[in-house]
């Protein structure tokens, strides 16, 4: 047994930031638990979060119609939702540091929008024999696109780093990126003008963004991509932390720079690509959350930001996504109008910060 002065000298080895940074990440899973219930329970039919866990857990509940709600069409919702959340927080975050450009996301830098046109290639130039987007397909064509999305994602940021390597301002770059996206936009309106009226209102009902079109059949492709993905990521913090202090420094210390960034970049493209694919092209998330898990928990250390960017990225999408079914009555808003509203404030803070930091330098 160990007397109180030796509990105290034990105690005390432990920094206290890490004790608080870990009480601040129990409180993140801990919410993160509480939003997945609440984003089940909430809806058109309230159902009680104790019948919620019950049905989870293979018990019956009050009324057998709950059941039906809860395993057909919440649950692979949340799934989705968590899923994107994650996916999208993690490469928005991979592309700030490859970039060293904190307003980089798969939307700004124009990642979503090369997702987009893969997907519209697919989409808009399949012949129309059904009238919803992703309803009637098979588990290959899910598969295409993702793969589809992926390349498509994976050629705009390809771009954007051949082009980072001329051009060292980051606003400039970040305008450049913002112009790849109107081009990509403009290929993809063309093909809009050459499609059917079926094909039309699916894409656009799809650029909405939502986590509801996505059915268990879409779930056993869209989990294995981004669960090992996700994966891929955190096995590249030590690389991602080597970036971050430049690329001089990163060879100093045995990384090979250009495997590195290639790796990056397939992992981040298919995290957005796979998310734009079965969702759409929701804004604002990948470039929000990684500024609010920087915030919170004061580290640029990866080891500790992928994971805390995965459990906020699915916090703020559950509650997104409560938001849109929730804020008018017998109504859903578009996803990503409501990601729209979570994602300026922070970005706009972003911007702010780093002009005072210029201004009012320490």
């Amino acid at each position: 047994m160990l007397s109180d002065q030796d509990k105290k000298k034990t105690f005390s080895l432990y920094p206290k930031a890490t004790v608080i940074k870990t009480l601040v990440f129990v409180i993140l899973i801990i919410s993160l638990i509480f939003s997945l219930l609440l984003d089940l329970a909430l809806g058109s039919v309230d159902i009680p979060i104790n019948e919620v866990i019950k049905i989870l857990l293979g018990q019956e509940p009050e009324k057998v119609t709950w059941t039906h709600i809860i395993l057909k069409f919440r649950l692979p919702k949340a799934l989705t939702a968590t899923l994107a959340g994650a996916a999208l927080g993690v490469s928005g975050l991979q592309m700030q540091t490859l970039f060293k450009n904190p307003l980089a996301g798969p939307f700004v830098l124009g990642i979503s929008s090369g997702a987009s046109l893969g997907v519209a290639l697919v989409v808009l130039t399949a012949s129309a024999t059904t009238p919803t987007l992703l309803a009637d397909l098979g588990i290959i064509s899910d598969f295409g696109l993702v793969i589809a999305a992926s390349l498509g994602a994976a050629s705009v940021l390809g771009m954007m780093l051949v082009v980072s390597r001329r051009v060292q301002d980051t606003m400039t770059l970040l305008i450049l990126g913002l112009l790849f996206g109107y081009a990509i936009s403009a290929i993809v309106s063309i093909l809009l003008q050459f499609s059917s009226k079926e094909r039309i209102q699916s894409y656009i009902m799809w650029t909405f963004g939502s986590f509801a079109g996505v059915t268990w059949k879409q779930l056993v492709v869209l989990i294995p991509v981004i669960l090992l993905s996700l994966l891929g990521a955190l096995l590249q913090s030590k690389s991602l932390n080597a970036l971050l202090l430049g690329e001089s420094y990163a060879r100093s210390l045995g990384l090979t720079v250009e495997k590195a960034r290639f790796s990056i970049i397939t992992i981040a493209s298919i995290l957005a690509g796979a998310i734009t694919a079965f969702c759409g092209p929701i804004a604002f998330l990948g470039v929000a959350i990684p500024h609010l898990c920087r915030s919170l928990f004061n580290t640029s250390d990866h080891r500790m930001l992928i994971p805390s960017v995965i459990i906020m990225g699915a916090i703020l999408a559950l509650i997104a996504d409560l938001f849109s079914q929730l804020a008018v009555s017998q109504m859903v808003l578009p996803l990503n109008a409501v990601t729209a509203l979570i994602g300026t404030p922070v970005v706009t803070w972003v911007i702010l910060r780093r002009n005072s930091q210029k201004s009012f330098p320490s």
